[in-house]
């Protein structure tokens, strides 16, 4: 239905060499999900892939095929097409250079996790998937804070309370599919945020740093 999506391309095969190693980061919105990235780039030299911010960046390129379409699917708190968000992705990922990565807020749903495993999940080492466990009113808290100085259209209760239902009803049974395959590493994002980066920087230490 939308063009782009594809195999990897032969850029792809070139650049990287070996077989990508990707880690999902999940959690609901306002639970930490960037900043805690941030610092595994800073400490671990991975590639951050943000799902939510490739479509805002797509969104916001004049003469987009895809802007409109992204742009409506965010203001109402739903989930952007697989078809879509993996062509973003896999671009991202031709474009770094790098081995590394940190796919934020990705798979949300179920339609995309069966477009991830179609067509890239046999290219890639899905090392583990980081949950950032934060109670949702906290996540509601945070986002609205962050809200008045973001300019995110997504950041207002509205968009907020939409994109809550999302987690709880799509996102949710995501986690609970990587957990039977004991791939899931859950942590407590209601701390302050150092703390919080102890937990994930045991996990890198333990496992991902050395890939």
């Amino acid at each position: 239905m939308f063009a782009g999506i594809s195999l990897f391309s032969t850029a792809l095969k070139h650049v990287l060499k070996m077989t990508p190693n990707v880690v999902f980061v999940l959690g609901g919105p306002g639970a930490g999900k960037g900043t805690q990235c941030q610092k595994i780039v800073e400490h671990f030299g991975y590639v951050h892939l943000s799902a939510g911010d490739l479509l805002r960046e797509e969104r916001s390129k004049p003469g987009s095929k895809y802007g409109e379409l992204i742009e409506t699917y965010i203001k109402e708190g739903k989930i952007v097409p697989v078809e879509i968000t993996c062509s973003l992705l896999e671009r991202a990922m031709v474009q770094s250079g790098k081995q590394n990565f940190l796919i934020d807020g990705f798979p949300r749903n179920q339609d995309n996790l069966d477009g991830w495993n179609k067509v890239m999940a046999n290219k890639v080492n899905l090392q583990f998937v980081i949950v950032f466990d934060c109670p949702l009113e906290v996540c509601t808290e945070r986002c609205l804070k962050r809200g008045t100085s973001s300019g995110r259209v997504d950041d207002n209760v509205d968009s907020l309370r939409k994109r809550i239902n999302t987690f709880l009803s799509e996102t949710r049974p995501i986690i609970d599919y990587y957990a039977k395959l004991n791939l899931v590493r859950q942590i407590d994002a209601t701390r302050p945020e150092e703390e919080v980066y102890k937990d994930v920087e045991h996990l890198f230490q333990a496992g991902a740093g050395d890939n």
